[in-house]
């Protein structure tokens, strides 16, 4: 799944842009999501929606606060989401690095960058896959890199993802994420799954997870213990 959104201050730009896209896109894997008319717009909406947007193509000539201004602002709380400029002046290429562009497209766009740039995109992601987790809830799609997930707790069929940024809600059962993710998280209780990576504290019968502590059931103690106990030595 490749979720997209476009900031460009122009509605004419936004339509030109949205039209190249649907005529590239995969279908039924690959979505525009949203549409932001301010780069202030585009930071406040994804500073909530974290992971909810893989690819933002952004106009750097915008009024109010600039494409590179927006790009500088999202990078304080969002380093995965993949940024690519819009242009109409090549010398504002060089200064997309500093916020780790992945490419950026002179206006108007062509058909065969937007190609070229959509191949990188896809391709990342594919590489990225198996270092990432993925679900959906009433909110939409979220994508979270593994080593920014603390744990995963279960209620009954609902699922808290929970990050250092929030707790993200959704319906499934914990023996199929802990399943799903292959042992890579460890799990301490019935209704808890943790990233042993992410453990600060190991206790006789409890953990702590980014300010939480989390209990350990007597079931899962022994063998929960010396995973996070060779994890937190470096997997020794």
């Amino acid at each position: 799944m490749l979720r997209i959104a476009i900031c460009d201050d122009e509605a004419d730009a936004r339509d030109a842009l949205r039209f190249q896209l649907e005529k590239a896109l995969m279908e039924k894997s690959e979505e525009i999501v949203y549409e932001f008319s301010a780069g202030s717009n585009a930071v406040s909406w994804l500073g909530k929606h974290p992971g909810e947007v893989d690819l933002l193509f952004l106009d750097i000539e915008m009024k109010g606060l600039n494409g590179m201004e927006t790009a500088k602002q999202i990078r304080t709380f969002d380093e995965q989401i993949m940024i690519v400029f819009l242009t109409g002046y090549s010398e504002f290429v060089f200064e997309g690095y500093s916020v780790g562009a992945l490419d950026y497209m002179l206006k108007p766009v062509t058909a065969q960058k937007l190609m070229e740039v959509l191949c990188r995109v896809r391709t990342r992601l594919e590489q990225e896959e198996d270092k990432a987790f993925s679900f959906k809830n009433a909110d939409g799609t979220w994508r979270f890199l593994l080593q920014d997930i603390l744990c995963f707790c279960s209620d009954k069929r609902i699922v808290t993802l929970v990050t250092e940024q929030g707790e993200y809600y959704f319906y499934a059962k914990l023996d199929e994420i802990e399943a799903r993710l292959g042992g890579r998280f460890v799990r301490i209780h019935q209704r808890y799954l943790v990233n042993p990576a992410r453990v600060d504290h190991l206790g006789s019968d409890a953990v702590m997870v980014g300010g939480r502590q989390l209990p350990c059931s007597r079931n899962h103690r022994e063998e929960a213990m010396k995973k996070i106990a060779r994890s937190m030595l470096g997997g020794c």
